[in-house]
């Protein structure tokens, strides 16, 4: 065969393979409106745990609160996060009656409300914990945390104490069923008072059980100075307990 003739009957065959394959994705396509798809996610929390000394894996469970620090503890270092709130406290009190767990965010990352619940399930998995007293507090961005977290999963919470942080209003009355104590400095130069503010009068407008402690004298980290070491909260979180 002439060699154009056997060029043009390559090409004659290539089309055909093209049309038969054309014509059944155009089949498959009009059997289905839907197109299959892919996706992952993937993520790793690192996190400090403190257990009580009355805990054992088949004792009584133990109540337990989670704790999110402020943006000056992210990195790679679980050592920052002993800075401030439960896990300085618990450094000092070996006595402390909860379990802690206090996650840490990468550097220049933000608090992940999805990653926590991960988290959250599997410590619930893997310790003798009573889930009916899970409690969860935060500081300045994991004051935001504990809000968004708190709103978005208002099921895992007795109660919940944010401190020095803000978030979406809407989201607050979520937590209409969930007692939450909020703190803040009026003098806070960090983050604005009315960020809490608002956030506690969208939650007191659908008859939240929601209780503000605004400090006149306070700044930013006096805020939480005063909630973990004066106000009485961990005694407070003891008489919370889901129904």
């Amino acid at each position: 065969m002439p060699r154009v003739l056997t060029r043009l009957a390559i090409a004659a065959l290539a089309l055909c393979t093209a049309g038969a394959a054309l014509a059944a994705t155009s089949s498959s396509t009009a059997r289905s409106p839907q197109v299959a798809r892919s996706t992952s996610i993937k993520g790793k929390i690192n996190y400090l745990t403190f257990l009580p000394k009355n805990y054992s894996p088949r004792g009584d469970k133990v109540p337990l609160i989670v704790f999110l620090h402020g943006s000056g503890e992210r990195g790679a270092d679980l050592e920052k996060v002993k800075t401030w709130g439960p896990p300085a406290i618990v450094e000092k009190d070996p006595d402390f009656p909860f379990m802690v767990v206090s996650p840490q965010v990468p550097e220049g990352e933000w608090w992940d409300s999805y990653q926590l619940k991960v988290m959250l399930d599997d410590i619930l998995k893997r310790y003798n914990v009573d889930p009916k007293r899970v409690y969860l507090t935060g500081i300045s961005m994991g004051g935001y945390g504990a809000w968004d977290f708190a709103a978005r999963y208002p099921d895992y919470f007795a109660a919940v104490a944010p401190i020095c942080g803000g978030g979406i209003p809407r989201l607050a009355t979520r937590l209409k069923n969930v007692p939450v104590w909020v703190f803040h400095g009026l003098k806070d130069d960090a983050v604005p008072e009315s960020e809490s503010a608002r956030m506690v009068d969208a939650l007191k407008a659908q008859g939240g059980n929601v209780k503000y402690t605004m400090l006149p004298e306070a700044g930013h980290v006096q805020a939480w100075v005063h909630a973990y070491n004066e106000a009485g909260l961990f005694e407070w979180f003891q008489q919370q307990s889901k129904q």
